[in-house]
């Protein structure tokens, strides 16, 4: 039988309007509990046992969130889930799966759905999965993400259609719980977009975690990740918190996830799916509520081809792809992006000097492999080298790279010919860094370590 529960309010709380949530499944048990939790959280909670009873609430009642289980006896959650989506924007809708039912988790997040749980449902995760519903806005309208509300605050810039339509992308993902893979060039924005996913979504006052997958040692990093328990091994003199545990509450950015080691990607993936963390040295888990974004400038479809990234974890992270425009196809950004840079270099106090025309035709003109992370490296040497007000083209320092179709010759082992292209991308990098390696790496969006055995085996000096 169905039930209304509704949480008692007294007279200092009646001025807050009740929050409510429609709790939808067909076993009676199940939405009991459900039931419960929602009032001693103080929610109002009205429950259905199918499509069709949900349907008939959702037309007289305006919810703050919509649980529903995958099976139902008229439907399934997807179907409710489009229903809500369709005629009820503003309302959040988060699956209940059955155990180990990955498909089902990920076909949710991509119709739509806010985020998951599976069953048996763990009151541990219930909770946080509410409080980041209730924090949405019943409007369904996202806060803009040009709208900076203080000095910290990172702001994508830029007018054209492409990055236009990646605030508006970066808008609708701040909504979801839905892990996000960001694609694109290196230096092109990838972290700036997963903090902006982060800060205007309902984690948006929880910590955001960044990690550079590939800077960890392999035997570092389950305990890095994950942390570890006093006495764990050797040297491990207290518990310690890994990033899972840092970023509770919040999102963890997994920048270069395509250099994570099959066996990580392993405990990785259990990870996601249970929302559930293990310390080295421990024998529990405990549960935590983070967001998952990951991003490299790799391709990972070769990768997969290739046997380096598992295809299991490959579908639980590109749940949704978002792409950063790379900085050739958006030049009519670049007279805006420079100004705010050489603002930003020049300090509050200063008067940061001008581009000539020949300057910016010649920014506009150029290819930048490196995207805005080598504008700004230019822009930066161009303003120790200039001595007037206004910055020249020569002041630039830009190498020519004409654009060219690039044809393997006819007979040149593969291999041969990659190591070729290879050498001249990082003898280019090298020159534009004027021989500086940490800065070439940079430029070709590798680590220093990385660009270092990459010298060694191709024997440049």
């Amino acid at each position: 039988m169905n039930r209304k529960s509704q949480a008692p309010v007294s007279e200092s709380e009646s001025t807050t309007p009740l929050r409510h949530v429609l709790v939808v499944d067909d076993e009676a048990d199940i939405r009991e509990l459900l039931a419960l939790t929602l009032q001693r959280m103080g929610l109002a909670a009205d429950t259905a046992a199918s499509t069709f009873e949900a349907e008939q609430y959702l037309r007289k009642q305006s919810y703050d969130l919509c649980l529903t289980d995958m099976r139902l006896p008229d439907g399934d959650g997807l179907g409710l889930l489009e229903y809500v989506v369709t005629n009820y924007p503003g309302t959040p809708v988060a699956v209940i799966t059955a155990y180990g039912s990955a498909e089902n988790a990920v076909a949710a997040l991509k119709a739509g759905a806010f985020d998951y749980l599976s069953k048996p449902v763990s009151l541990a995760q219930l909770r946080p999965l509410i409080n980041s519903a209730l924090k949405l806005s019943r409007t369904g309208q996202p806060k803009k993400i040009d709208e900076s509300s203080g000095a910290s605050h990172p702001v994508l810039l830029g007018d054209s259609p492409p990055m236009q339509q990646t605030r508006q992308m970066i808008e609708k993902l701040a909504r979801s719980q839905a892990p996000i893979h960001v694609t694109g060039e290196s230096g092109s924005g990838k972290e700036l977009a997963a903090r902006l996913i982060h800060l205007h979504g309902p984690r948006g006052d929880g910590p955001f975690i960044a990690v550079n997958c590939g800077a960890i040692p392999e035997n570092l990093m389950e305990s890095e990740f994950f942390g570890y328990k006093k006495g764990a091994f050797t040297g491990a003199a207290q518990d310690k918190d890994g990033f899972f545990q840092a970023a509770n509450g919040g999102t963890l950015f997994l920048d270069e996830v395509a250099d994570l080691p099959l066996p990580m990607q392993v405990k990785l993936l259990r990870v996601i799916q249970e929302k559930m963390v293990r310390k080295v040295g421990d024998t529990q888990e405990e549960p935590v509520d983070v967001r998952i974004i990951s991003a490299t400038h790799q391709d990972i479809g070769h990768c997969l081809e290739g046997g380096k990234f598992r295809q299991d974890l490959y579908y639980r992270l590109n749940v949704i792809v978002l792409k950063m425009p790379a900085l050739r196809e958006i030049p009519g950004d670049i007279p805006l992006l420079a100004g705010e840079i050489l603002g930003k270099m020049a300090g509050p106090d200063a008067m940061p000097p001008k581009l000539g025309p020949d300057a910016l035709k010649a920014l506009q003109k150029y290819a930048f492999p490196g995207n805005v992370r080598e504008l700004e490296n230019i822009l930066e040497r161009a303003m120790t080298l200039t001595t007037g007000g206004k910055i020249g083209k020569d002041d630039l320092h830009l190498t020519a790279t004409p654009q060219k179709e690039v044809v393997r010759p006819e007979g040149l082992p593969l291999q041969e010919y990659l190591d070729t292209m290879e050498k001249e991308a990082i003898m280019s990098a090298l020159e534009k860094a004027r021989h500086n390696k940490t800065a070439a790496a940079r430029l070709l969006g590798i680590t220093f370590r990385a660009l270092r055995y990459r010298l060694e085996r191709l024997g440049i000096e």
